[in-house]
């Protein structure tokens, strides 16, 4: 692992959007298992179709910011032969403890470095990352612009980054299914699964407000 990219220990103080790494950490043990039932198993085929939108040079050195538990930084590893090296870092201590033991468990000891940040005061050198990849986290960020200037800040000229988020259908009637269900059932079985209905109730809040499309797309080539 290349320790000459880590520039600090983030400081204690970085800002969080209304602290949301205190649910994560909350729903901690339950989160892969309710993102895989919730998706019906699709987040799987997402994050994989997000690493291979990466360049196509070798021995990449790639960060998952809000890695969570590093369910994305692992199939970078594993589904795409360009990346050599992955950090993922995320304010939730939780989350970096469950990801830590995928790592452990899969022998990436040597590839793979979880350390705890926060996405508006990355602790990376300046041009240091071939690519970034952020999975379900950018709108959790308090200042979204913020964090993509410094995601900029840390990719080196020509480097990539991919962003998998949410969003809302455009066809009428598939989107008063999908907000049907994304405001009555998610949060019920997110609830009764984790033992935090709150927290399954903050995500299609987060998700309702959140720019997408085209708007997010023109944030990003700002």
């Amino acid at each position: 692992m290349p320790e000459e990219i880590l520039t600090a220990e983030p400081p204690v103080d970085a800002p969080s959007r209304i602290e949301s790494y205190k649910i994560f950490n909350r729903i901690s043990a339950r989160y892969d298992l309710l993102n895989h039932l919730l998706s019906a198993g699709q987040d799987i085929r997402w994050r994989k179709k997000a690493v291979l939108k990466l360049k196509e040079y070798p021995n990449q050195i790639v960060l998952d910011l809000a890695c969570g538990t590093a369910d994305l930084a692992i199939a970078s590893l594993k589904y795409n032969r360009n990346v050599s090296i992955a950090l993922g870092i995320d304010p939730a201590e939780k989350m970096l403890e469950i990801g830590q033991e995928k790592v452990q468990a899969r022998g990436l000891e040597s590839k793979l470095k979880l350390i705890g940040g926060d996405g508006m005061d990355l602790p990376l050198a300046s041009n240091s990352l071939d690519a970034a990849m952020l999975a379900f986290g950018i709108r959790n960020v308090e200042d979204c612009d913020g964090c993509l200037s410094e995601l900029h800040r840390v990719l080196k000229f020509g480097g990539r980054l991919v962003i998998l988020e949410f969003s809302l259908p455009e066809n009428r009637a598939f989107r008063n299914i999908y907000l049907l269900y994304f405001r009555y059932v998610l949060p019920r079985i997110g609830g009764l699964i984790s033992g935090d209905r709150y927290a399954y109730r903050y995500l299609n809040r987060t998700v309702e407000t959140f720019e997408y499309g085209e708007a997010f797309c023109e944030k990003m080539r700002q």
